[in-house]
């Protein structure tokens, strides 16, 4: 059982100097002198005439069904009460096993688009290697599932059943960015391909696709992710355009948020016991926002 007290709020507040990158960069990036700014990360247009913009994220994972009315109807009047304002979930919202299929579809996913999540990521839960199947299981969501490195083991052309990314903008003009990646179920290398409808990539490489498609066209960039901590860790010294990592899979309860490469990560527990607030700030044009998190508890002992 995790603990019940208000997690510990944490700033991460990045250097307003220019930075070095590593050597391997992601496609976009224009060196303008020994130390630089890479050109992804400079500020829109937009951004650069606004003194101060602020994104509030609301997120949760790994419900495994372990949503009440109660719980559900706190988190509806958390994302009321803010402006400029996004709520996301992080994957395994769902209890049924990878393979586990409820004939009628997911009645957390009806709840969840009741209290009015803007997008999730798919989870190993909500996965399934038959189409028609993962096509039923994330049917009662109204709100798109995010899946960045999915695609068909064989592609005849046909849509997927999820979406790669979720653009927004917010009524202060910022453009958020969010992608999803998802834990490799199947991939290439695995027997199970050969019945799988799907393969899944490198989580890592299909961020830098999405980096390299997104960065340029958003003021914030967000990978919602269900790989597990370590694997966010991975993904952060690998991407340092992002601006933030929202993650799940692994249960961990992040008190304070955990930042590498210059990335913040945040992820919430499990079974719907916290809430995570995170703010993001930008009030100099050219650098990575202010990042504020916290963990509220949602669960009473």
């Amino acid at each position: 059982m995790p603990p019940t007290k208000i997690a510990k709020h944490t700033v991460y507040q990045p250097s307003t100097l220019p930075f070095r990158v590593g050597s391997q960069l992601a496609a976009g990036w224009v060196p303008k002198a020994a130390r630089w700014i890479p050109k992804c990360c400079e500020a829109s247009s937009e951004l650069r005439n606004i003194t101060m913009k602020t994104l509030h994220l609301l997120h949760t994972n790994d419900f495994h069904n372990h949503l009440s009315h109660l719980q559900a109807e706190t988190i509806r009047q958390a994302k009321a009460s803010h402006e400029n304002v996004l709520l996301l979930d992080s994957g395994d919202a769902i209890s049924a096993g990878n393979v586990g299929v409820r004939p009628g579809g997911e009645p957390i996913l009806t709840l969840m688009s009741e209290t009015g999540y803007d997008a999730m990521t798919l989870g190993n839960r909500e996965f399934h290697i038959a189409d028609a199947l993962l096509r039923l299981k994330i049917s009662k969501a109204s709100f798109p599932i995010l899946s960045a490195n999915i695609r068909w083991r064989d592609d005849q052309g046909e849509s997927l059943p999820t979406v790669p990314h979720f653009l927004k903008t917010l009524p202060n003009g910022l453009r958020v960015g969010v992608f999803g990646l998802t834990v490799p179920m199947v991939t290439t290398r695995m027997a199970a391909r050969l019945v799988s409808a799907f393969v899944f990539d490198d989580p890592v490489r299909a961020a830098q696709e999405q980096i390299a498609l997104m960065r340029p066209n958003v003021d914030a960039l967000i990978a919602l992710t269900h790989i597990g901590l370590r694997e966010d860790e991975r993904l952060a010294a690998a991407c340092p355009e992002l601006d933030l990592i929202v993650g799940g899979h692994s249960h961990n309860v992040l008190e304070e948020l955990k930042v590498v490469a210059g990335v913040p990560i945040a992820q919430a527990g499990w079974f719907g016991h916290w809430l995570g607030q995170t703010t993001l700030e930008w009030d100099i044009a050219g650098v990575k926002p202010r990042v504020t998190g916290r963990l509220v508890p949602l669960k009473e002992k």
